[in-house]
């Protein structure tokens, strides 16, 4: 029987986030240390509206092992299988802002402790009454979360629960990209939610505009597409429903976690509307504007304010 619980698996880090946006690297003179991580921020966004979620990851036994784990459960994420090792270091990233909010990173991962996290170590009592698995690719790789990746799925699968896949494409982490590229492929057919933004669209699918794409992830086996065009909206598609809505108008201060935090929302207010593995395709078009505006209006009350987590509202204004 499904629940209600969101478990995400994947990499937790800290993000330093510039003092000033707009400049290189090489000219920012302080960085803000925040708690991050595309999995953490989606269970963060979806702790922070209410739900429960479970975060699945490996932390160093280190300083900022240590900040990550309290912010997080001060976010009000279960953090109680949240693992750590003397391995190897928590993960940082440096991010640079330019003057429209948006970012590039510069990661110190080689290894880091979430890379080491195994598919031996994914406990199985974490999918009781769970809702949905959310996962991206940064963690996919050639190396043991990979493998506990494929576990979370099997247990996920088992519990009834939506496979939910962001795969966030950090080109800066493949040495690869034809790598990347089949990774991303294989773990679609596992996916029943595909968040996919404007700019992978082509890299991901072969193709350069969503209506040719989506026949292709039809036949992954993917049953909801969630597009994300940034300042431009979002749209979502089902085989028998879709819509699309505008972003509200919001000066970006920082756009960090902002795609999390479309799918963490969008995730939680598909839950809260009675949507789940079994009946998702059933889902209206009617319902799916009321989900992606309740999502867009999450999304442009968090990049007013700088970091992921920390952005993320409990409410947002509107009748959706």
């Amino acid at each position: 029987m499904t629940g209600d619980r969101l478990v995400a698996i994947g990499e937790a880090l800290i993000d330093f986030i510039p003092s000033v946006k707009g400049v290189e690297f090489d000219e920012v003179d302080s960085f803000l240390p925040a708690t991050g991580g595309a999995p953490a921020n989606v269970a963060g966004a979806y702790a922070a509206l209410g739900g429960r979620s479970v975060l699945l990851t490996k932390l160093g036994n280190d300083p900022f092992g240590n900040k990550i784990i309290k912010e997080l459960g001060n976010a009000g994420i279960d953090t109680s299988y949240i693992l750590q090792t003397d391995e190897a270091n928590t993960a940082l990233a440096f991010v640079s802002l330019a003057p429209d909010g948006n970012r590039t990173f510069s990661f110190y991962r080689n290894p880091s402790a979430d890379m080491l996290y195994r598919g031996s170590e994914v406990p199985a009592e974490a999918f009781e009454e769970i809702f949905a698995l959310h996962f991206c690719s940064v963690s996919l790789g050639d190396f043991p979360m990979k493998e506990a990746h494929l576990k979370a799925i099997e247990y996920a699968k088992a519990s009834g629960a939506l496979i939910s896949f962001d795969p966030n494409l950090r080109f800066m982490l493949w040495d690869d990209h034809d790598k990347l590229r089949e990774t991303v492929d294989d773990f679609l057919q596992y996916s029943d939610i595909v968040k996919i933004s404007d700019d992978e669209l082509l890299f991901i699918t072969g193709k350069d505009n969503i209506t040719d794409a989506l026949p292709y992830l039809w036949n992954k086996g993917v049953r909801l597409v969630l597009f994300t065009r940034g300042s431009d909206g979002m749209s979502a598609y089902t085989g028998k429903a879709e819509a699309s809505v505008e972003a509200p108008e919001a000066e970006a201060v920082d756009t960090t976690g902002a795609g999390d935090a479309s799918i963490g929302s969008f995730l939680w207010k598909l839950n809260s509307m009675g949507y789940g593995a079994g009946n998702i395709e059933d889902i209206t078009s009617p319902d799916l504007k009321r989900i992606l505006g309740f999502s867009a209006a999450f999304c442009a009350e968090s990049i007013k304010h700088k970091g992921a987590i920390p952005s993320y509202p409990d409410h947002v204004d509107g009748d959706y």
